[in-house]
């Protein structure tokens, strides 16, 4: 860090000598020569009578200077915006700009364009209600001259997994019953990392999909570089994998000695590791000092590929990730750019620990790297596969939905620190640009709109106990159609007071003891907004935890085996930690043999063995 400001000045001095300027100069430099140049900008106020501005909530100080200065005198000015949508601040936005136009203009007429000619009524009126919470803002009555339309629904999933099957699972039966292509439907997400769970649901069900204003998961750069780890430690001949990383983390291989092992390979037909491996007996022609870096890099790969055959993918990988040094390369700064890499590398690691989970809990012993990196490879394939020109789902993070409409909208992971997002801290101004943003995501949504949160969640290597978020409890209950544990979305006309009974009944399942639905709020707020206990999960008056299963396999799992095989039945209902319910259709096999079949709502059918499956019996 000390070295920026010299960095700076150097990138300054070249842009100078080259004549060149980048976005901010283009800005700064503007409003300096208005300011130091009073002629200049009376030559400019004269040349433009008339200044107008569009998307004015998305202006920086820079410009709105600029602006400023341009019409001071004449006061022509008209500039159109929407506060409600004000949702780049990261980019330098300020909403300020918009908000107190009527101060810096004293004459301002402002005309409230109300209108909405998206939305059907139902999801505007939601959208109101939503934004109305805001504080800071322009207050506006926007309505729809459309059709009433559907009720918001509302979705809860037992697991981030779950979710995806039951977006999946929705988008079919819409597509049944309205007919819609592929195209008129979009997941947003508020973090680019939640992809992979919504990618891996819809390529299970053969539904193409694209990724709108980024890399599908798979192909994102720190993914591919991680990846191309595990390529070289399961096959250490993958010439591809050795370019891609042999000096990635920085170790100072350069392109130089990368060529002369490449020319040594070549002469003597060996693949690159070989050559490697062995220099001298190759010719390849290196000083002291490289051998040693590579010898470094050497010993590290063969580390790696020792372990492989006492750990599973999950556990390589975790050290894969940390020794190599890949997570210490991300985690330099904390830029925007680097907090979703490190993101994407955490939604990779759940990736591994579900994939070797879920093979354990299906009896499935290949949970080694290179079943993980087999699955993988299939994947990948799918996203190189540019010849697929039909209609597609489309995926995309809220911020880069801005502008866009579609018939059906999916807002998925409306969990607190996900949705507001955990960076908001204690600063009322953040939150307040988040639940713009979540007003953003509803009104992309012309005919349908979804909303859905999980219980767990994998984040950071770990199944987190998340709560609903915030933002659920400010949409006035008449436009939601709330989720219901048996499968049955339940009208509100049926009454928010029964709502509230079932969910009061049930809710400790879900939260901690410490924690409200919607994250630390009072109990005097729950009471003036009791709205806010409806959107929590409704539970069975029935349910009793019969056995619990963890996954901590070993003698634990293995003694367990017969009495779990002894106390599942067909014909139970089950709870399942990642499946949500299931009923199961057969048991067979005894000890640590058994295994139930069951059937899932969202996931289908699976075949679990009972000494390692993660569920409990509901009576």
């Amino acid at each position: 860090m000390p070295a920026i400001r010299d960095i700076y000045t150097r990138y300054w001095e070249r842009c100078r000598q080259a004549g060149a300027m980048d976005f901010d100069d283009l800005l700064v430099y503007t409003y300096i020569l208005f300011r130091d140049f009073p002629n200049v900008l009376k030559c400019y106020q004269n040349k433009f009578h008339y200044v107008l501005v569009d998307e004015y909530q998305d202006t920086n100080y820079a410009q709105h200077s600029i602006i400023l200065q341009l019409t001071k005198e004449n006061q022509r000015v008209c500039v159109v915006g929407d506060d409600a949508q004000s949702i780049y601040s990261f980019r330098g936005a300020d909403i300020d700009n918009i908000l107190y136009f009527t101060k810096i203009y004293p004459d301002t007429k402002v005309f409230k364009l109300e209108q909405n000619y998206r939305s059907t009524q139902t999801i505007v009126c939601a959208a109101n209600s939503l934004i109305e919470k805001n504080e800071r803002q322009i207050r506006k009555a926007v309505f729809s001259k459309k059709e009433k339309g559907e009720a918001i629904g509302v979705f809860q999933a037992y697991s981030d997994v779950e979710e995806g099957d039951i977006v999946a699972n929705k988008i079919a039966e819409l597509r049944r019953e309205h007919s819609y292509g592929y195209a008129d439907f979009a997941i947003l997400y508020r973090t680019n990392a939640q992809s992979r769970i919504f990618e891996e649901a819809l390529r299970k069900r053969t539904m193409p999909y694209k990724i709108y204003g980024g890399l599908s998961f798979y192909q994102r750069k720190e993914i591919k570089d991680v990846i191309a780890y595990f390529r070289l430690v399961v096959n250490p001949n993958d010439e591809e994998a050795f370019k891609r990383i042999i000096n990635y983390p920085a170790r100072g291989i350069g392109d130089t000695t990368v060529g002369k092992i490449i020319s040594a390979a070549t002469d003597n037909g060996v693949s690159l590791w070989t050559a490697l491996c062995e220099p001298l007996s190759y010719g390849l022609n290196i000083n002291k000092g490289m051998h040693t870096k590579l010898q470094g890099f050497r010993e590290l790969i063969k580390g790696f590929i020792t372990d492989q055959a006492d750990k599973n993918a999950y556990e390589i990988g975790m050290d894969i990730i940390c020794q190599s040094g890949i997570i210490n390369d991300i985690c330099q700064d904390t830029s925007p750019e680097n907090l979703s890499r490190k993101e994407n590398i955490d939604e990779l690691k759940n990736g591994m620990e579900n994939f070797c989970a879920l093979r354990q809990e299906e009896g499935n012993p290949n949970i080694s790297l290179t079943d993980f990196v087999s699955e993988i490879s299939l994947l990948t394939d799918q996203d190189s596969d540019k010849a697929d020109d039909r209609e597609k789902i489309t995926l995309m993070t809220v911020h880069s939905a801005k502008g866009l409409e579609f018939k059906n909208v999916f807002v998925v992971g409306l969990e607190e620190n996900l949705f507001p997002s955990g960076m908001v801290g204690d600063s009322p101004r953040a939150l307040e640009e988040e639940r713009r943003l979540f007003y953003v995501a509803i009104t992309r949504a012309e005919e349908h709109c979804y909303l859905s949160f999980a219980k767990t969640r994998f984040r950071y290597g770990d199944m987190k106990l998340g709560n609903p978020s915030r933002f659920l409890r400010d949409i006035d209950i008449n436009f939601l159609r709330m989720p219901h544990e048996s499968g049955v979305s339940r009208s509100v006309d049926e009454g928010a007071g029964r709502f509230r009974r079932e969910i009061e009944g049930g809710f400790t399942r879900f939260a901690s003891p410490s924690r409200t639905p919607f994250g630390s709020t009072s109990s005097s707020e729950q009471r003036e907004r009791p709205k806010a206990q409806i959107i929590a999960p409704s539970v069975p008056r029935n349910l009793k935890k019969v056995s619990a299963v963890g996954s901590s396999g070993g003698a634990q799992a293995s003694s367990s085996g017969s009495a779990l095989a002894a106390g599942v039945q067909a014909g139970q209902m089950i709870e399942h930690e990642r499946f949500g319910l299931g009923e199961v259709m057969k048991v067979e096999g005894t000890g640590d043999n058994a295994k139930a079949t069951i059937h899932f709502k969202n996931a289908g059918d699976k075949q679990l063995l009972l000494r390692f499956a993660r569920f409990k019996v509901i009576e």
